[in-house]
């Protein structure tokens, strides 16, 4: 049986939850449940702390599991990343009181409040910078104006939680997290683990592509095609109308508005998308 560890909780675990469950997998049906059993497919769901998962996984104890990229290198556990989930996105940044600093030479010899002491300290070494990383859990906005801190790094999406401690970003990006599937390094795959594996990139896949068909003359095919190469190749089928054929290709799902515009251009009608629910490329 294939031992799965989820996020137990927020908006990871909400987002873990519906991915596994696109992918065939039952899920628990309360948050109390720490533990699922899906007989039918023979995997064994435990629901954990998110920064804990990489622990789990990296021992041994666990197969594989879901948790943040950020959370995976801050824990320096023997877990490497297999594939990015598309999904709980998040960037760190350095920030700092407003005017106060404006490239990352000037954190040497700094204090920097950060919850991801280990990916700073790495981040900060990599650069030849010499700085004092104070750990903190939770909220470190108010390090600065408490004293413990003279900048702060932290994941970033508005910045509206900066301005409020009047504290703004500067410097490039730390690090851009995502949702990943983690395994034990030097692990053997199993073939459990490949069908687990195959499944969410179905979902992936799924997410990321929809079915476009569309009727367009025969002299204009090689045009539309260059418009939907699709994954592999478009299916062409004839229609009972002479000189025209059936087209249906997958199609990236962000692109697909201006790929309609411009097949219209083309003189294709009848062009229709769908959702792609599942599938294996």
């Amino acid at each position: 049986m294939l031992r799965v560890a989820v996020p137990n909780k927020g908006a990871l675990s909400e987002a873990a939850s519906q991915m596994l469950v696109e992918a065939g997998y039952r899920q628990r049906r309360s948050s109390k449940d720490l533990v699922m059993i899906d007989v039918e497919n023979d995997v064994e769901f435990f629901y954990l702390r998110p920064r804990d998962i990489a622990v789990y996984v990296g021992e041994g104890t666990l197969d594989v599991g879901i948790t943040g990229r950020d959370l995976l290198l801050d824990s320096e556990a023997s877990a490497t990343e297999q594939i990015g989930l598309g999904f709980g996105a998040s960037t760190f940044r350095f920030a700092a009181p407003s005017g106060s600093m404006t490239d990352i030479a000037q954190l040497d010899g700094k204090r920097i409040a950060t919850s991801y002491p280990i990916v700073v300290e790495a981040y900060l070494q990599e650069r030849g910078i010499s700085a004092t990383v104070v750990r903190l859990d939770g909220a470190v906005e108010s390090s600065v104006r408490l004293g413990v801190a003279d900048a702060i790094a932290d994941v970033v999406e508005t910045g509206s939680t900066l301005r409020q401690a009047d504290l703004e970003v500067f410097g490039e990006s730390i690090l851009v997290s995502e949702a990943v599937l983690v395994t034990r390094e030097g692990a053997p795959e199993a073939e459990a683990y490949e069908v687990f594996k195959r499944r969410l990139d179905s979902v992936i896949v799924a997410r990321t592509y929809v079915m476009m068909d569309y009727d367009i003359r025969v002299e204009n095919v090689e045009a539309a095609v260059e418009l939907t190469p699709g994954i592999e190749s478009p299916t062409v089928s004839p229609l009972h109308r002479e000189g025209w054929v059936a087209v249906r290709s997958m199609v990236p799902r962000d692109a697909a508005q201006r790929i309609m515009d411009g097949l219209y251009v083309l003189g294709a009608r009848g062009i229709l998308v769908t959702d792609i629910l599942a599938c294996r490329v």
